[in-house]
């Protein structure tokens, strides 16, 4: 390659490089609010309790699997002098010797339809005295044992569960989207706050410059005679305030970009990005009776209401379960002992076992009426309070889709103020250049256009912490016409 294309090869590179370079320094609101859903800490979080309510709901799933469960001791080794009763009634002290060992292998399914419990175990026991008396070993041991605990006409847990936790894992599903458009909100906030300070820096630049030529004008005119002190005093003083609005304008930006800064999760030697300012908003239309739907159908909040009209049922069942307790259990086994090993497993015996046990309260002076009172009054609040939310969240939306016409209409409205302020101040300047008008019709110019500007910010920033607000409330983006959670297998 010749020294001509190398160097235009270079040039390319570095062109590419340096445009690279300031589209990373420039950033719309959309490309603040990827960063902040991203890297913020605020997303962090909320990717672990997404993480910590998955793994959660895993674990509650094992509960309805068999568990196979090894227990047992080995080794197990005593050695002491311990009282030995005697035929006449009286005690000897004789050291004693020992070891017992003994391992149980059981597996164990709980069934949620009914609250058994269903176990299969075996286990083998070892014992040994080594005292020079007794001296010997044996074994022992059951083949196969097989147990079913149920109760009766008493409070089932797993079936509630089973109800309840994929209510509860859905709802942290969307409760994770939800707080990403939190985030999104917030970060536009902010995106503003930075924006309307840099506005308002820039304003008071251009004022004190303005007010820097206007002082020196009166300046000159007073020197001729033409104004008189008052006049040029009162230039001066807005001269002064001037100064110091561009002192506090520089301090109110350095706070809002720390803040957004901190937002972001930026680090201090990360540069600190351009913000463009957002003026071309989406145009789409939103019913109130169409974002109510979509709220209900995606929100976790609706979501949370089912889940807890269950747990109060939930309390109430458990507060009539509890009033008493009947319970039956069955086993059957094979089981033998031997002197080694193998007599264990040689013709084993049979065990069998069925037991009814019941705990029923005779007296207890009201105490299980007055936790099934608790239980049904608790029941009843849990209904009025989520009918009271349900109202609230409603009327939260409604006056929420209200407002989006007239945030329209005020962008629309602050725009052109804007405009309109901005050339009668030059209008105004240029009449008090010629003498026509007076400094204080010069500052009240000046004012409104200043007022004009600060106005369609706000006009702007209120519409799209609205529009991230919705997206909040509803899960949906009527912009795009797209959900922002999709229901997925557990």
């Amino acid at each position: 390659m010749n020294k001509p294309n190398l160097r235009y090869l270079l040039l390319f590179s570095i062109s590419l490089f340096v445009s690279s370079v300031q589209a990373q320094q420039t950033f719309t609101i959309e490309d603040v609010i990827l960063r902040a859903k991203a890297q913020s800490p605020f997303s962090k979080q909320a990717e672990t309790r997404r993480e910590n309510r998955y793994w959660g709901y895993r674990s509650y799933r094992t509960t309805f699997n068999p568990q196979l469960v090894l227990q047992g001791t080995l080794p197990s080794y005593s050695k002491s002098v311990n009282p030995i009763l005697q035929d006449d009634g009286t005690y000897k002290y004789i050291p004693v010797e020992q070891t017992f060992n003994n391992v149980r292998l059981g597996l164990l399914q709980p069934i949620f339809a009914t609250g058994a419990t269903i176990s299969a175990n075996t286990s083998l026991n070892y014992f040994k005295d080594y005292s020079s008396l007794n001296a010997g070993e044996q074994w022992s041991g059951s083949v196969m044992n097989i147990e079913l605990e149920q109760p009766l006409f008493a409070f089932n847990p797993l079936k509630w569960e089973r109800k309840i936790q994929p209510l509860l894992f859905e709802e942290s599903k969307r409760e994770y989207v939800e707080q990403m458009e939190f985030i999104s909100e917030q970060t536009a906030e902010r995106f503003f706050n930075v924006l309307q300070e840099q506005i308002k820096l820039q304003i008071a630049k251009f004022n004190l410059a303005n007010n820097d030529t206007i002082y020196k004008i009166e300046q000159g005119r007073y020197n001729i005679g033409t104004t008189s002190l008052d006049k040029l005093l009162q230039v001066e003083l807005q001269l002064l305030r001037s100064r110091q609005a561009v002192g506090q304008a520089n301090l109110n930006l350095e706070t809002a970009r720390l803040e957004l800064r901190t937002y972001l999760g930026l680090r201090e030697n990360d540069a600190f990005p351009e913000l463009i300012l957002p003026e071309n908003i989406p145009t789409f239309e939103v019913s109130i009776d169409e974002a109510i739907a979509y709220a209900k159908k995606n929100r976790s909040q609706f979501i949370s209401f089912e889940r807890q009209r269950l747990q109060a049922q939930r309390d109430l069942a458990q507060a009539k379960g509890n009033r008493f307790q009947t319970s039956v259990s069955a086993a059957y086994g094979l089981n033998n002992n031997g002197v080694i090993l193998n007599d264990v497993y040689q013709n084993p015996l049979e065990q069998q076992q069925v037991n009814l046990s019941f705990s029923i309260p005779v007296l207890n002076w009201g105490r299980n009426k007055a936790m099934m009172k608790r239980a049904i009054a608790n029941k009843k609040l849990t209904d009025y309070i989520i009918e009271q939310d349900e109202v609230t969240f409603e009327q939260d939306i409604m006056t929420l889709v209200r407002q989006f016409e007239l945030l329209r209409l005020q962008i629309e409205i602050t725009k052109k103020s804007d405009a309109v302020a901005a050339e009668r101040y030059n209008v105004a300047q240029n009449r008090y250049l010629i003498g026509k008008i007076d400094i204080t019709n010069l500052n009240i110019a000046l004012e409104e256009k200043d007022n004009a500007k600060t106005s369609y910010i706000e006009a702007l920033k209120s519409f799209w912490t609205s529009y991230y607000q919705l997206r909040r409330l509803t899960l949906y983006d009527f912009a795009s016409k797209t959900l922002l959670y999709v229901e997925s297998a557990n």
